[in-house]
């Protein structure tokens, strides 16, 4: 059994390109029939989050599943071939298996060690179940990996000083602009993200907040709790001329704030300075407006300046948690190189038994009577060939186990033998105790 990932993230592609591989409700849900109907495929998670999308699958043909996977993420997306290429990540089994256990510990996100991943996963994690469309390798591979990032979190100090996107947000608004103290904010949506992001504005001086969403009473509520005021959404244009800076967080699939609907509001500013900030994927802002005079957008990725200092204040817990993660992916590693030689040495054993008993009844039928002593002999004989035939395989089996090559040599025994492995038997071993360390 392999372990398969095809993804991209912050790291490879920009969020114009992201924001193309963005899954929520029913595209997600067509994606896990998709791949269920895929007879290469065993089991499939998605992660989707802001910064990444990656899938991650099992299957028995490494080669077909990858391939499947690349085709559906070019197709998603409308991209060619060639285009994908550029963003797209597909590491070796074992190297899958490191990612997702940095992406959990924190490790590959733009803000190290923040919490929201680790959420992030277990969301992704359940939707899969939910959608039956998990196996028993990829619950344990889950399970160990939530595991993992509670763990660093427990025994680092990476989410120590925690710095979140909204935090970054409000963080580039005070560099643009300076003291925060006065200035009025318009928040575009009114999800988890808009409100850490309007908490984060409210304890840096902004006093003036206008919330605006397409559930009003959305809005009315959390600009109730900021002492705020609430905007319809389709009125929200007609604010940002009292803006001073725009926060939008939305889960609308296409821009909200764009050049048909507020460009003639933003030129009658006069150059005035507005920041809009826009924390969404799919972007919510469409970029077209910083050429209008006084306008200035950024998208999420244009964060990053902003956490690199925080980064380098991390390193100690950094390699502390490389070292908990590197002491995990060999354990975990073990247990799926055996659990791709268990079900082999099986089938071999139960190949050779069957190979023996057919020959010794045939042998039997042949001579006609023959004494008890001679059917003995016989039986002896032939439980001594088959046992002298697979000595080797069977020994170099079990020593391979636990190397990071076993699978590869299970296969060709596999092979070779013309072996067939119970696959309900198989997914049975997808529920080792591994995966009970996470619960």
């Amino acid at each position: 059994m392999y372990v398969l990932l095809a993804g991209l993230s912050h790291r490879t592609a920009p969020v114009s390109i992201r924001e193309r591989f963005a899954f929520c409700g029913t595209s997600l849900d067509q994606a896990y029939a998709y791949f269920k109907d895929q007879p290469e495929i065993e089991g499939t998670v998605i992660l989707a989050t802001c910064n990444r999308t990656e899938i991650y699958a099992t299957c028995r043909d490494i080669e077909s599943g990858m391939e499947i996977l690349r085709q559906f993420m070019a197709r998603y997306s409308g991209m060619t071939d060639q285009e994908l290429t550029q963003y797209l990540y597909q590491p070796n089994c074992y190297d899958a298996i490191a990612h997702l256990f940095r992406v959990t510990a924190g490790l590959d996100s733009m803000i190290l060690g923040e919490d929201q991943i680790l959420g992030q996963v277990k969301d992704a994690y359940q939707a899969s179940v939910a959608a039956h469309a998990s196996d028993g390798v990829l619950n344990s591979l889950f399970l160990k990996a939530i595991y993992i990032g509670k763990k660093v979190r427990t025994e680092t100090k990476i989410d120590q000083r925690p710095l979140s996107v909204p935090f970054a947000a409000v963080e580039l608004a005070r560099q643009i602009l300076g003291d925060l103290q006065g200035k009025t904010v318009m928040v575009i949506g009114a999800g988890e993200m808009s409100e850490l992001t309007t908490r984060c504005l409210m304890e840096n001086g902004i006093q003036s907040v206008i919330v605006s969403n397409r559930s009003y009473d959305k809005a009315l509520a959390m600009a109730k709790v900021f002492n705020g005021r609430a905007v319809r959404f389709d009125l929200l244009t007609t604010e940002l001329g009292q803006a001073d800076i725009v926060i939008s967080c939305t889960a609308a699939r296409r821009y909200v704030v764009r050049e048909d609907n507020c460009g003639q509001v933003l030129q009658a500013r006069q150059g005035k300075r507005i920041i809009m900030i826009d924390i969404a994927v799919p972007r919510d802002i469409d970029p077209v407006l910083n050429s209008i005079e006084g306008v200035f957008t950024y998208d999420i990725d244009d964060l990053q300046n902003v956490v690199n200092a925080d980064n380098l204040e991390k390193q100690k817990s950094i390699r502390q948690t490389e070292r908990i993660i590197a002491a995990e992916i060999n354990d975990f590693s073990q247990w799926l190189d055996s659990l791709c030689v268990v079900p082999v040495i099986k089938a071999l054993r139960a190949r050779g038994e069957d190979i023996k008993q057919k020959e010794i009844r045939k042998a039997f039928n042949r001579l006609g009577k023959i004494s008890p002593q001679e059917e003995k002999i016989i039986s002896s004989m032939a439980n001594t060939i088959i046992s002298q035939l697979l000595h080797a395989p069977m020994v170099n089996l079990k020593e391979m186990a636990g190397k990071s090559q076993g699978h590869l040599y299970a296969e060709v025994v596999k092979n070779l033998f013309g072996l067939q492995i119970n696959l309900e038997e198989l997914n049975q071993y997808g529920t080792s105790d591994i995966g009970n360390q996470g619960q």
